[in-house]
């Protein structure tokens, strides 16, 4: 079973925001490192951003400005805000924990259905 649940992705017009959630399933969220992850058709699967277990954050040049991860721990959940939305952002969002992801050469599509978003223009 997954291992990850993300979600609130949808379908919104450029330069506005959503918000992403990913629970984790069967293991507890705090003192693990997380990271947003994004795979969009005929491209690779890109860390997007993460934050550590000490709420340290860290985000790619295409997202930095418009993304923030934040995380609950008392709910297991890290978050993914995303303003000013372009058509570039469409992708399916995963989240995964950095480390396991690197070992295991899997990030998307592996530990989470994920959740889609799409920009329109």
């Amino acid at each position: 079973g997954y291992l990850m649940a993300e979600s609130g992705g949808g379908s919104v017009q450029t330069g506005d925001s959503l918000n992403l959630s990913c629970t984790t399933i069967g293991f507890i969220l705090e003192g693990s490192d997380m990271g947003w992850y994004r795979e969009a058709p005929g491209n690779e699967c890109e860390l997007v951003g993460s934050i550590r277990a000490d709420g340290d954050t860290r985000y790619s040049d295409s997202v930095k400005g418009r993304f923030t991860i934040s995380r609950d721990n008392a709910k297991n959940t890290v978050y993914l805000g995303m303003t000013d939305l372009q058509p570039e952002d469409t992708a399916k969002y995963y989240c995964a924990a950095p480390g396991i992801a690197a070992r295991s050469g899997r990030a998307c599509n592996h530990w989470g259905q994920g959740t889609q978003v799409t920009v329109s223009s």
